[in-house]
């Protein structure tokens, strides 16, 4: 007997599950797919699509009410590639697939019929345009549609590999080695010293934004390692115990952010210029007032300081230092 798995554990109290990306709420049914599973979802007019095009999905705005999922039927003028479309689950009622469409929102003279729309999933997030379920579906399907977008040759052999399972796995077609998509780890972590909290500056933020430091985790690496070494390359500073407290997909292009708070060692810091444009130590009563938008102003009244938007990860590390007691 086929068994469903929907997380019998999940609590919208969570941390990581008030988090932007992480309400997809699909069985994925990985280990029981049959080879037929998309064709047969595509056939079935209660299949709930999303479309892809370039790392945007595909929303109707008819009557300012966003909608991300269609019939099939409703892609056709998009020219849907079905034969790369990905199943990404079941949700209670019907089964969910991902499709790329053929659609290129760069070139010059890209224009879509109103009410549609191609939005990034950063904007996605930002606005919040979809219910939290949808937005953690959209990371789910981007994310396994760019895995599968630069992963069709097989790392082992180099000949061309292809989809098995639904979207599942891949498999090289000469030497049978299965792939599967992956995900890159990455620890992002607020260092604290007492009341005063570690940021940063990479050179690509736009002036007056700084963050919480992160990195890749790499092999051979625990969690509380990377954020170590991580935090000491980049700002200098030696970091003892480290604490765990929420993840978040981020499909930029499949990524789980690990998010983290840090005691730092000491405090004097020693930046590494190639990584960041400046570093500096923040009190927790200046977060908070940033986080109110009520911080120090230039001259022409804009902030002198900002953080990430709400849908970021780094927000909530901030948000919830900055509340809890001193």
């Amino acid at each position: 007997m086929t068994r469903s798995f929907i997380d019998p554990a999940y609590s919208p109290s969570e941390t990581s599950a008030q988090l932007v990306y992480s309400g997809g709420r699909l069985d994925r049914l990985s280990e029981d797919r049959e080879e037929t599973c998309v064709v047969d979802a595509l056939r079935d007019n209660a299949t709930g699509i999303m479309g892809f095009a370039r790392g945007r999905l595909l929303v109707s705005l008819a009557d300012d009410v966003p909608k991300g999922i269609f019939k099939l039927h409703e892609l056709a003028a998009f020219d849907p590639k079905v034969e790369q479309a990905i199943m990404l689950g079941h949700d209670g009622r019907a089964d969910r697939v991902a499709v790329p469409l053929s659609l290129n929102p760069d070139d010059e003279d890209f224009e879509l019929p109103e009410p549609y729309k191609l939005i990034d999933y950063r904007s996605l997030g930002r606005q919040w345009l979809l219910s939290h379920e949808e937005l953690g579906n959209a990371a789910y399907g981007g994310a396994m549609l760019a895995w599968h977008a630069t992963n069709r040759f097989c790392a082992s052999c180099g000949s061309p590999s292809q989809m098995k399972a639904g979207g599942a796995k891949r498999q090289c077609t000469s030497c049978d080695k299965e792939h599967f998509p992956r995900t890159d780890p990455v620890v992002i972590m607020l260092t604290v010293s007492g009341d005063i909290c570690l940021l940063g500056r990479s050179h690509h933020f736009p002036p007056g934004m700084y963050s919480a430091l992160a990195g890749f985790v790499e092999p051979g690496e625990t969690m509380e390692s990377a954020v170590r070494r991580e935090t000491f390359e980049e700002s200098g500073i030696r970091v003892g115990k480290v604490t765990y407290h929420a993840t978040q997909p981020w499909p930029f292009p499949h990524t789980l952010m690990i998010g983290c708070y840090g005691e730092a060692l000491e405090n004097a810091i020693t930046r590494d210029e190639n990584e960041l444009d400046d570093c500096r130590w923040f009190t927790r009563d200046e977060v908070k007032a940033v986080l109110a938008e009520q911080g120090p102003t230039l001259d022409d009244g804009s902030p002198q300081f900002f953080f990430p938007p709400k849908m970021a990860i780094a927000s909530r590390l901030l948000t919830d230092w900055a509340e809890a007691e001193n």
